[in-house]
């Protein structure tokens, strides 16, 4: 807080305190609502003990916490100001002359900053945690056939070839990438860039090593030619280990600083990234958010005790963090189907935001 003064010091560590009581109390609630309900998905279903499940339970928290971080801004910063607005201490400052722009502005600012921590440190550590969430509840979850996925495809390529992969089961222990009861589709492109089918691989298994494909039990049959077996054969692979657990991981098990390459890797073999590129965008969008949601807090929280209704305005500040909750996820809904650009959907809540907190603050302090 170097640079600010007293009052500034005073009103962002209020703030902060407010944001780390909303974010234990909303972490608290979401661990025994992910507890109780991967209880009923696994423990039912598989043979596993409480410790277990509540290790899976603190593997997945951090990923809906970081969801619900702007939630913890909002509700955090809303606590903070009321409690100052209740006693007298916001009276006492503007009373004083000082303009509420004097404090709010720099309470967004730290809240801007902490978004930036938040993208950039605890987003790589959350999403490590769900991919290894997706990898225990999967082994876990092994011998349960309806909770495995039917179909699982990959696909990967160069400037000449494409490989489509199909398997119908995967096993990622160990760090290795482990495919069963797999077809390879491989294409070679002609001159004119088009891809023409030249070969079928089937294979028992298939584990990705470092620059290839190692096939076991395999079969492989060319257009015009009979089938040849084989024990075993390697394939050369343009994917690592690390960009196939992308692949079969969901947008938000890849880190932030990862998430680039899993673009590049996915448009390179022919996939579409749209679930990437607007994971991406609504990372870039989240500190404005974090900024819009303090300036939210204090434009629900500064009216005056003695006029009455600050209950009711820090109620309408808490419904409306709800309603840009769910406005976040409909947008990023409408963006995965491309009713609306990734673009929009990622930067409409946190611009909404800004703009509704900064209009109402200009109403309420300015008139």
């Amino acid at each position: 807080m170097i640079g600010f003064g007293r009052i500034e010091r005073y009103v962002i560590g209020h703030l902060v305190l407010g944001v780390i009581t909303a974010l234990a109390v909303i972490s608290a609630v979401v661990v025994l609502i992910q507890f109780v309900e991967l209880t009923s998905q696994v423990g039912t279903r598989a043979d596993v003990g409480p410790d277990s499940i509540f290790e899976l339970t603190l593997l997945r928290v951090p990923s809906i916490i970081q969801i619900l971080l702007p939630i913890c801004f909002l509700f955090g910063g809303i606590g903070a100001f009321v409690v100052m607005n209740r006693r007298s201490e916001l009276v006492a400052m503007r009373a004083a002359g000082v303009s509420a722009w004097r404090f709010i502005l720099p309470s967004a600012g730290v809240s801007l900053l902490l978004g930036v921590f938040a993208v950039g440190g605890l987003n790589p550590l959350a999403a490590a945690l769900s991919a290894r969430f997706e990898m225990q509840r999967a082994r876990i979850m092994e011998n349960y056939l309806g909770d495995q996925p039917k179909d699982i495809w990959l696909r990967q390529g160069d400037d000449t070839t494409q490989i489509v992969i199909h398997a119908k089961a995967r096993d990622m222990a160990k760090g290795l990438v482990t495919l069963r009861g797999v077809s390879l589709f491989i294409y070679e492109k002609n001159a004119k860039g088009a891809p023409e089918f030249r070969r079928r691989l089937e294979a028992g298994e298939a584990t990705l090593m470092p620059g290839f494909w190692r096939l076991k039990d395999v079969r492989e049959a060319t257009a015009g030619d009979s089938s040849i077996r084989s024990e075993t054969l390697s394939i050369r692979s343009t994917l690592d280990q690390e960009a196939a657990m992308e692949r079969l991981a969901s947008p938000e098990a890849i880190a932030f600083w990862r998430l680039p390459r899993a673009i590049h890797l996915t448009e390179q073999a022919g996939f579409s990234a749209s679930g990437y590129r607007l994971r991406f965008q609504q990372l870039l969008a989240t500190p404005l958010l974090f900024a819009a949601m303090a300036i939210l807090a204090a434009a629900f929280s500064m009216r005056l005790t003695r006029l009455g209704g600050l209950a009711g305005l820090a109620g309408a500040g808490v419904a409306l963090g709800f309603i840009l909750f769910f406005f976040n996820q409909f947008s990023g809904a409408l963006a995965k189907a491309d009713i609306i650009p990734l673009f929009a959907a990622a930067w409409a809540p946190a611009v909404v935001a800004l703009l509704a907190g900064v209009s109402l603050l200009c109403y309420t302090e300015d008139g």
